[in-house]
């Protein structure tokens, strides 16, 4: 089972949560949604987006079907195929809200998922709340944000300590539910032992450096319980203007499939 921990908090300025978050630590699924639109309907399409995506991936996940296969023609995991098509219900669920309920006009929301399986972990993502993994002693964003900000950068219009001071950084430019179709950009990785893994929404990443992430998350790696608790301390101190959310996964060595010589080991001494 993965070790995980979740936390989500207003912050300082808004009178209500429009965060969304989910894990489930036997399954292998985290995921963390950040609404948006007027009165409480980002709180609305923030939890369309995590119940429609956990509720269709968790029987799959919990079956004795194997996910962990590549898919020839798209080099995905069959788990990240899954991934991708329940972001598209979520997607076509939100968007049909929004279109038949005039209080939820407009709405929409972040996401950002992580399915453990085998050895990889499938990431998927809209907007602007990221994924980090803190491997060893780097910490490194897996993410690339879907905002105005961002490609401000990535175009050389502003550098990345010219963003810090910009008026633009909640100014998404992809969101789930807003349009009738939107591409969720899944990316896979390999685990390894104790590798920490960290979906924020933009309330931490808005208010707090990286390298302080970084030494919270570093001197907590045996709880992550308290590093969430002092990442949100530390957002809501330096202001805390946005609800912030996070969750932190470790995966602990027993949570990797046994391979090679370790798996005829285990068999011969069963045997015994």
């Amino acid at each position: 089972m993965l070790d995980c921990a979740t936390l989500s908090h207003p912050g300082m300025v808004r009178s209500h949560n429009e965060d969304s978050v989910f894990v489930d630590a036997e399954a292998g699924l985290a995921l963390l949604a950040d609404g948006m639109g007027g009165y409480n309907a980002g709180e609305v399409a923030s939890g369309i987006a995590v119940n429609v995506i956990s509720n269709g991936l968790l029987p799959e996940l919990r079956s004795a079907r194997e996910l962990s296969k590549v898919d020839v023609g798209t080099g995905l995991t069959h788990a990240a195929l899954l991934l991708q098509q329940q972001i598209g219900a979520a997607n076509k669920s939100i968007y049909e809200a929004a279109q038949s309920r005039p209080e939820c006009a407009g709405m929409g929301t972040t996401i950002v998922t992580a399915v453990f399986c085998g050895n990889r972990v499938s990431i998927g993502h809209i907007g602007d709340s990221r994924c980090y993994r803190m491997r060893g002693e780097k910490l490194e964003q897996l993410t690339h944000d879907h905002s105005l900000l961002q490609e401000q950068i990535d175009s050389g219009v502003l550098t990345a300590e010219q963003a810090k001071f910009s008026l633009n950084k909640n100014l998404v430019t992809r969101a789930l539910g807003i349009e009738a179709i939107v591409p969720a950009d899944i990316v896979e990785y390999r685990i390894e032992a104790n590798d920490i893994y960290l979906l924020c929404s933009d309330g931490l990443t808005d208010m707090v450096e990286p390298d302080v992430v970084h030494t919270i998350v570093d001197e907590n790696r045996t709880d992550l319980a308290l590093a969430a608790a002092e990442l949100i301390d530390v957002a809501n101190q330096n202001g805390g203007r946005d609800n912030v959310s996070v969750v932190l996964v470790r995966v602990p060595p027993e949570f990797l499939p046994t391979t090679g010589w370790a798996k005829r080991w285990l068999a011969k001494k069963r045997g015994n």
